[in-house]
């Protein structure tokens, strides 16, 4: 038996174990079974949580396909309030975590003695066609003559802009872009709507997984996107489907910090 904590931040949901004593053997297998949304206990994928020897905290997310993907920024914020009450018992406000795309640095915002939100310093984006990756010379791609910026925010994404997000082409075309030859790594799909210089929404279609209620790293990309794009200033409130994220894109060291709520919805027991 497994005892889980379903969390969501932004409407991405997950299931989060504390596996400070390795109690999940395979988490390539146990995935696909606890978020199934028939048969399991749903959500958009598994994190295990863990101490770390680089960090404070190490966490590795596994995808509903079992997969292994590198950072969930969405996911980072959640395991920042749970081991922030659960680890450090509200002892400190910052702390880094270990993740497969590196450190990030996080930040958690109180209501008092209550949890309001987090900070992750999610790094500089990488744009080099090759480490993003993008068999690509640059990291602009046409794909059915929609034209996509490639960005790499520690896993790859390309974004696109849309008239509406409420008639794009996410479910219609997000599967075959997803595994389009121009990604060697496959890629999260990004659509996004621009509203004004500080405002935009957007809808992602995530790579082995589908569409999702919202994307951390999704959205820091968009915003780089929006940038480099000359479409938007350099912090915007970006609506998704579950919620708006604040990003901001620094000039003075070109990281890009994420700002968001992080949700406890139920815990429970799983048996594999």
């Amino acid at each position: 038996m497994i005892h889980f904590t379903k969390m969501q931040g932004a409407g991405n949901d997950y299931i989060y174990v504390d596996n400070r004593n390795g109690v999940v053997k395979d988490p390539t297998q146990l995935s696909p079974k606890i978020s199934d949304r028939h048969f399991g206990v749903g959500s958009d994928g598994l994190v295990l949580i863990s101490l770390s020897d680089k960090a404070d905290v190490r966490m590795r997310m596994f995808n509903p396909d079992g997969s292994e993907a590198e950072m969930c920024g969405n996911a980072s914020r959640c395991v920042a309030r749970f081991a922030w009450e659960r680890f450090f018992k509200k002892a400190k406000d910052e702390f880094d975590l270990e993740t497969g795309a590196g450190i990030k640095h996080i930040v958690i915002h109180r209501d008092g003695e209550n949890f309001k939100s987090a900070t992750v310093d999610m790094g500089a984006p990488i744009l080099e066609p090759a480490k993003i990756p993008v068999a690509a010379e640059t990291n602009k791609i046409t794909l059915d003559g929609c034209e996509f910026t490639c960005i790499s925010m520690g896993n790859p994404h390309a974004v696109t802009f849309v008239d509406s997000v409420k008639t794009a082409p996410v479910h219609t075309k997000g599967p075959d872009y997803e595994i389009d030859s121009f990604f060697p790594r496959k890629s999260n799909i990004e659509f996004c709507e621009l509203v004004d210089s500080t405002h935009a929404k957007m809808r992602v279609w995530e790579r082995g997984t589908g569409e999702t209620l919202a994307c951390g790293t999704g959205a820091c990309a968009t915003l780089v996107a929006c940038v480099l794009n000359g479409k938007t200033s350099r912090a915007i409130d970006l609506e998704l489907l579950g919620g708006t994220l604040h990003i901001e894109w620094r000039e003075e060291d070109s990281h890009v910090m994420m700002t968001g709520p992080a949700e406890f919805v139920f815990e429970g027991t799983f048996e594999e």
